[in-house]
């Protein structure tokens, strides 16, 4: 039996990358999935087109997790769609990366809005349904640098070490209702965005890795697929760093 057999799970920020990856296990897995995307309407027909050919239900979303509103209609789109709501992942984010001296305060407000507040949004309007159901899974994707910091991102910093201390609170509040919330914090992961970087730039990278290698987006799909399952049913309020042991 598949690992997420009759769950419904959502995804945000799934046309591409990390996102993309994590939708195309959940749906191997044989949970229903909704996803969001936002810049392509392609990618996110393609995306629907290829997880419904996995032989379960699929429904791609055009929506912005960071306005409060949109969250919400979404959580309802996706209830009256699938029939349901089991597992929540908060992948969607961007980067405005500058010195702090150079950030602008738009550049700040901007990350700290995609990155953190849509967490808060989805959140929020995912766990009525769940408290409803006493059960469901919130996961929620930081990063390495949301744990040790980095320069010039003290933007992206600060809002992925957000999303650590939001989802322990999280965890805190809803588990008498079972319902777990847990961080997930990849380190250098190969994306598309990262295969437009030098190949030198790369290869130093990845020699200050132990690992000695960048992780694969399917090696964080496989994680979310844990948790999001009933295997890690005891398992709330932690940060996995998935990371080659960077940041050890």
């Amino acid at each position: 039996m598949k690992m997420l057999e009759g769950k419904v799970a959502l995804v945000t920020g799934a046309s591409r990358g990390i996102g993309r990856a994590i939708a195309m296990e959940l749906a191997k897995q044989g949970a229903k999935v909704a996803f969001t995307y936002l810049s392509s309407v392609e990618k996110g027909q393609a995306l629907e087109a290829e997880l419904t050919a996995l032989g379960t239900q699929a429904k791609g979303y055009r929506s912005d997790a960071s306005k409060y509103d949109e969250a919400e209609k979404l959580v309802a789109d996706v209830l009256a769609d699938l029939g349901g709501l089991d597992v929540v992942v908060n992948n969607a984010g961007i980067t405005q990366d500058g010195l702090l001296m150079r950030m602008t305060e738009e550049q700040w407000d901007k990350v700290i809005e995609v990155n953190l507040k849509s967490v808060f949004n989805l959140t929020k309007a995912a766990t009525k349904p769940m408290m409803k159901a006493r059960s469901g899974s919130i996961i929620n994707l930081s990063s390495v640098v949301g744990v040790r910091g980095n320069a010039g991102q003290s933007n992206y910093a600060a809002s992925k070490a957000g999303i650590i201390g939001f989802s322990k609170s999280v965890a805190i509040e809803l588990g008498s209702r079972n319902i777990r919330c847990n961080v997930i914090a990849p380190g250098f992961i190969e994306t598309e965005m990262t295969g437009h970087l030098d190949e030198k730039v790369l290869a130093e990278w990845a020699a200050a890795i132990p690992m000695k290698r960048a992780g694969k987006a399917e090696e964080i799909a496989s994680v979310v697929t844990f948790l999001a399952s009933d295997m890690s049913s005891y398992i709330s309020g932690q940060v996995l760093e998935v990371n080659g042991a960077m940041n050890t």
